[in-house]
């Protein structure tokens, strides 16, 4: 079969150019697309987004690091250091600068100087890829110096000794309600670390290091530094001393009269509302704050385990880290009788030589009420009602006062509404009755301190506004702010609330409170060489499963003439040979006041009988054997601290002739050489 072939296709010049056209035409739209991107790209980085790359390059360079600010100090006010940041050192790692060799050895090393599982060290090291990971926070200077030493004998890189501050409360379990505590972070949690969180925090500062290509740091003159500035320091008008008195005082009192539900203690400056105390006990120690005190309730929580045990500790670490001075409201009891003979004097519906008679009960509107202890009084005034503490009698005071001026002095006295203290948790509303509701048995109660509930802040602040005059005053318990640099932040001046009583009124009152001391039920407040005055409580508890739950109280107020301070104690449940505020309170109160008025430069003045009781003048034993000696200074009511192993008494401090408080040691020095011509005994 015979092939045929297609001559082949000629092009023609016109033919060729059209081609030649249409491959220049398409390869100058594919290099104007191309060169056109990139010009607008360059365009977008040079013109619109200069410093992109730029930051994407420092991005990759360089690694910032934070350097913690020291929190804020706070003080007392007078100088003691409560709260303080320590300077340490959080260990971390990037397992990606680690050598390979070295990830076993140093796993091994770090999980033994850090005391931290050796397992989960290693499974952190081995993650070739991590830039980072946490081995141990807040370490020592010598675990820091361990680990610092092991890395220079080994050359490793990647293990990361970053300096970092941690909360340190240097006087120990002491003001744990008041100055609370803070978290790993250093962010305040509860009480003034919480309230005033935002002060204290400062500014952290910030190392820049240069990275090089494979990640790892360059020489360290690429570093910079933005300097951390520290918190503002916080100056309290708490008194170490007197805190110190009042925690002491009240421990004792929990101790001793087996105080079920915690004692509350507080001590006012009674002009300006500063508080100089407040203590709960028992509290805590805000180094530990997690760590249960009671241990009885503790032993209770370890007893359980898992979910139950984990709901148990939580609860008992809130009871314990509670306020109960301004966070629980309780029924005042007969400390509120001043609140009513106040407001009753204030309106002239009765004067202290008002009289009244108590059969030992009362019946308003069908209801019985008993005087305490089933006492009858007979005929008496105002000032021996308020003195003796008579249910009956202030009955009788509120009747005449009226419901509605009731009511409208709770309220200007603040018993309402919270005081509004610089700290965290105060209960915001308190209990009562207002004039619409409030019937002649609800009078009658509340006049005698049952039926209303305030909080033992609310109630001391009520007190001295009834003894300064009739000013309310605000209670505080910050003084100032100071930056790093001691420039004054913020400076607290008193501020007074309302004029709740006129000043004829107060000082009438600060009377009658002084006879509850010398005559009445208070008799246990009395301190020697100063004029106190005061009010007993001890209220029934009525919202308590057991009816016979009381709490007993006292106010004091001294000097009265002049007060200064004012002193509110009150255990909760006591469980003693008397739940008798007079007997239980009145003590603590009394102690907290002779130590503390000393202490702000008020001196006691003693009279003559308080003199020949308390004080006595040392005797001249010098020369005597030292046993001879020692009982003749028994007959003084003094006690012998005799020094050396000699036979007789050389010298003797304090010298014959001094005046001294009975009770008191004398140094008896059996040293040295003696004259046997002055052999006296």
């Amino acid at each position: 079969m015979k092939q045929t072939h297609r001559p082949p296709r000629s092009i023609y010049p016109a033919q060729n150019r059209h081609m030649r056209r249409r491959t220049r035409v398409l390869a100058g739209l594919v290099a104007v697309l191309c060169f056109g991107g990139l010009l607008a790209r360059l365009f977008t980085l040079q013109m619109l987004d200069p410093s992109g790359y730029a930051n994407r390059a420092a991005a990759q360079q360089l690694r910032d690091t934070t350097l913690p600010a020291a929190r804020g100090e706070i003080y007392s006010a007078d100088g003691v250091t409560l709260a303080a940041s320590k300077t340490c050192w959080t260990i971390r790692a990037s397992p990606r600068e680690l050598a390979d060799e070295l990830v076993q050895p140093a796993a091994k090393a770090l999980s033994e100087i850090l005391d931290i599982d050796y397992d989960a060290t290693l499974q952190k090291l081995s993650k070739r890829t991590s830039n980072d990971c946490l081995l141990r926070r807040r370490v020592d200077a010598d675990l820091a110096d361990a680990v610092r030493a092991w890395c220079a004998q080994n050359n490793a890189q990647g293990i990361q000794i970053l300096q970092d501050t941690k909360r340190v409360y240097p006087q120990g379990n002491f003001m744990g309600c008041l100055l609370g505590f803070t978290d790993v972070d250093n962010q305040g949690l509860w009480g003034l670390e919480l309230q005033y969180d935002a002060q204290l925090t400062g500014r952290n500062g910030t190392i820049l290091t240069a990275k090089n290509a494979w990640g790892y740091d360059m020489p360290t003159h690429y570093s910079t530094l933005q300097d951390a500035v520290p918190g503002n320091d916080i100056t309290l008008t708490i008194r170490a001393d007197i805190q110190h008195y009042l925690e002491s005082a009240l421990s004792a009192a929990v101790a001793e009269h087996h105080v079920a539900a915690r004692a509350v203690g507080i001590v006012m400056e009674v002009d300006t509302g500063a508080i100089l105390a407040m203590s709960t006990k028992p509290d805590y120690d805000p180094n530990d704050p997690r760590i249960i005190v009671d241990e009885t309730i503790r032993q209770q929580v370890n007893a359980l385990s898992g979910e139950e045990r984990s709901k148990a500790l939580q609860t008992a670490q809130q009871a314990q880290w509670r306020n109960k001075a301004i966070s629980d409201l309780y029924e005042p009891g007969s400390v509120f009788k001043l609140i009513t003979c106040a407001a009753a004097l204030d309106t002239g519906a009765v004067t202290r030589n008002s009289r009244f008679v108590c059969a030992g009960k009362i019946n308003v509107a069908g209801t019985n009420f008993r005087c305490a202890n089933g006492h009858i009084h007979g005929s008496e005034t105002l000032a021996q009602g308020l003195a003796v503490s008579c249910n009956p009698c202030f009955i009788q005071v509120g009747a005449r006062l009226g419901k509605q001026n009731f009511c409208d002095y709770f309220a200007a006295f603040g018993l309402r509404a919270a005081t509004g203290i610089d700290l965290p948790g105060e209960i915001k509303r308190s209990e009562y009755y207002t004039a619409d509701r409030m019937g002649p048995v609800e009078l009658a109660s509340c006049s005698f301190g049952q039926s209303s509930k305030v909080s033992y802040l609310q109630m001391i602040t009520a007190v001295c506004a009834v003894v300064n005059g009739g000013k309310l005053m605000q209670p505080h318990v910050v003084q100032s702010i100071h930056d790093a640099e001691r420039n004054t932040v913020q400076q607290v001046e008193p501020t007074v609330k309302a004029q709740v009583i006129r000043p004829e009124t107060s000082a009438v009152m600060r009377e009658l409170m002084e006879g509850v001391v010398t005559t009445g039920t208070g008799k246990n407040g009395a301190v020697a060489g100063y004029r106190v005055g005061g009010k007993t409580g001890t209220s029934q508890k009525l919202d308590s499963e057991n009816e016979r739950a009381r709490i007993a109280s006292f106010v004091a107020v001294a000097p009265i003439e002049n007060p200064k301070l004012a002193v509110l104690i009150c255990l909760d449940e006591p469980h003693s040979w008397t739940t008798s505020g007079g007997a239980l309170s009145g003590p603590v109160a009394a102690e907290v006041l002779q130590k503390s008025l000393p202490r702000l430069g008020i001196q006691p003045s003693y009279t003559e009988a308080e003199q020949a009781k308390y004080f006595t003048t040392v005797p001249d034993v010098t020369g005597w054997k030292a046993l001879a000696a020692a009982q003749k200074l028994s007959e003084y009511t003094l006690t012998a601290d005799v020094l050396g192993q000699g036979e007789r008494v050389v010298s003797q401090y304090p010298r014959a002739g001094t005046t001294v408080r009975r009770g008191s040691a004398i140094q008896l020095d059996t040293t040295g050489q003696l004259d046997p011509a002055a052999d006296e005994g």
